[in-house]
């Protein structure tokens, strides 16, 4: 196969999981909109967790609410979890790898602030133990996952949003979580501001 064809079938097979993910997807992603919404409107933040390209996802979250989207509007209270390396290696140091976030969701989470836990596999055991402190800490958890959904998505509950990319591949499940990440962010700016 030459470099183009290639370059050519992830152009196809990305646009061909996202069609496929509107019809399934747009529902629960509207829900988790509402549920950010509702915090950000009661004073509340929004964290987020994940490892990896998560990570940059959870910082790119984080970024858009406190500097903004497409628009121009008040900044909105975020925190990506995944960026304070004194923080993350002392923990870990500590109290190992697995209680980075957690640690973190317990010390700055309050109810009513809600947790974005990312994990392509769902797997991630310092994802899931920061889902179950932001669930012991009355806060809903938006969890990004995708093959499956795997035990974050048997960690979910009532309140929460499951946001499951219905593939195997990582870099397909990583390219619609970047796609949710910017609904949620337009979704939010549209609830708080208005259709543009």
């Amino acid at each position: 196969m030459s470099l183009i064809a290639r370059i050519s079938r992830h152009f196809e097979d990305s646009a061909q999981l996202k069609l496929a993910c509107v019809e399934r997807m747009a529902g629960p992603i509207a829900q988790a909109v509402e549920v950010a919404v509702a915090a950000l409107a009661a004073d509340r933040k929004i964290m987020a967790c994940g490892n990896g390209g998560s990570a940059a996802d959870a910082q790119h979250l984080a970024a858009e609410l406190v500097g903004r989207f497409e628009r121009e509007r008040p900044e909105l209270a975020a925190i990506a979890l995944t960026t304070d390396s004194s923080i993350l290696t002392a923990v870990a140091n500590d109290y190992g790898y697995d209680e980075v976030f957690a640690r973190q969701v317990r010390a700055l989470g309050q109810t009513g602030d809600v947790l974005v836990a990312i994990s392509t596999s769902g797997d991630s055991p310092n994802v899931l133990a920061a889902a179950r402190a932001a669930q012991s800490r009355s806060m809903p958890v938006i969890a990004l996952t995708g093959k499956g959904g795997g035990k974050l998505g048997a960690l979910m509950g009532a309140g929460d949003v499951h946001l499951c990319v219905p593939h195997e591949r990582t870099m397909r499940i990583q390219e619609v979580h970047l796609l949710i990440v910017h609904c949620l962010c337009d979704g939010i700016d549209a609830a708080l501001l208005g259709d543009a």
